[in-house]
């Protein structure tokens, strides 16, 4: 197949079936083609190489370093994807998502109210959760997520498409992650409007966040938050990365109290008495921020890769020498 106009209308057919969640009857409708064509037009999309499906056989979790994981930390629950022979980050950020929205998927008994934060690491997981993952399933974010940079956050969407996903309903923060002063925020919070969200999103029985490194790549970067300077300024003040966009160091307590002033969202401590809190990680640029995660009990549930839950563990095991 070499048509460069087939191929675009395979993607298309493909990104209405995976994508949107259309049926194939759907498709076959907007489209004016029968059903039966559509799924020849899906099959032949994975024969092309648009459409790739990767069935995640038992085998691929590491049991072995779960148990370590639970036994070490404490945690009531661990993932541990493999990360085989592969060297791509994005590709392992990927791997680990799709395990972090099966582990949700199959999570019993369902949530109830689901607490969300935002990131690269989130949305991945929200697409990867199938319709009727769940049923009647609140979602509710748990710090503001609105971009103040002209690159616009996915936070929104991605909540939306969570709870849709689940035939939910969906709770939205409508305020930026940080603000440029502390007396912004406390307008804010004391406003009915926030501190309603703020409140709801404390009863979450599920919480699902994402840490993120120190480095100028940081989404607080991209989203116009803070900037490389305040991000090198972080790091030499002893911050190993961010949770719900609240800078912490090696011990998982908060480096800037200023900047921690001006940051719109729940407390670390809410995710601490949160009855399920689960972070999902992988990559080297996060191994910090996910042992402070872990040794401070800002989560009870991992999802992580193999080569992550390794160093965790050696690096705990020489804090103790």
């Amino acid at each position: 197949m070499s048509d460069p106009d087939y191929e675009s209308l395979l993607y298309q057919v493909a990104s209405l079936y995976y994508e949107h969640d259309r049926t194939q009857e759907q498709i076959g409708t907007q489209l004016h083609f029968t059903r039966w064509k559509v799924g020849r037009m899906l099959v032949e999309a994975r024969e092309a190489g648009i459409v790739r499906i990767e069935v995640m056989h038992p085998q691929a979790r590491v049991r072995g370093l779960e148990k370590s994981l639970r036994d070490r930390f404490g945690l009531r629950d661990a993932v541990v994807v493999s990360a085989r022979s592969s060297h791509d980050e994005e590709e392992l950020r990927v791997r680990v998502a799709e395990a972090a929205a099966g582990y949700l998927a199959a999570l019993r008994p369902a949530p109830r109210l689901l607490g969300v934060s935002w990131g690269r690491t989130l949305d991945l997981i929200a697409r990867n959760l199938t319709p009727g993952w769940a049923q009647g399933v609140g979602v509710v974010q748990i710090n503001g997520g609105l971009s103040r940079s002209r690159r616009p956050s996915s936070a929104q969407d991605m909540a939306s498409r969570i709870a849709h996903q689940a035939s939910g309903t969906v709770t939205l923060l409508p305020v930026p992650a940080i603000v440029d002063h502390e007396s912004t925020r406390q307008v804010l919070e004391r406003d009915s409007t926030v501190s309603d969200v703020l409140g709801h999103a404390a009863d979450s029985d599920v919480m699902l966040f994402s840490p993120g490194g120190i480095g100028a790549d940081s989404v607080l970067v991209d989203s116009g938050h803070i900037d490389a300077a305040d991000v090198d300024l972080l790091a030499a003040g002893g911050a190993v990365g961010d949770v719900v966009g609240r800078f912490v160091d090696a011990s998982g307590q908060i480096v800037d109290p200023e900047l921690n002033g001006r940051t719109l969202g729940l407390s670390l401590d809410a995710l601490r008495a949160a009855p399920v809190s689960i972070a999902v990680t992988s990559g080297t640029a996060k191994y910090a921020v996910c042992a402070a995660v872990v040794s401070s009990r800002l989560c009870n549930t991992l999802i992580t890769d193999d080569r992550t839950a390794n160093w965790l563990l050696d690096h705990d095991a020489n804090e103790a020498r």
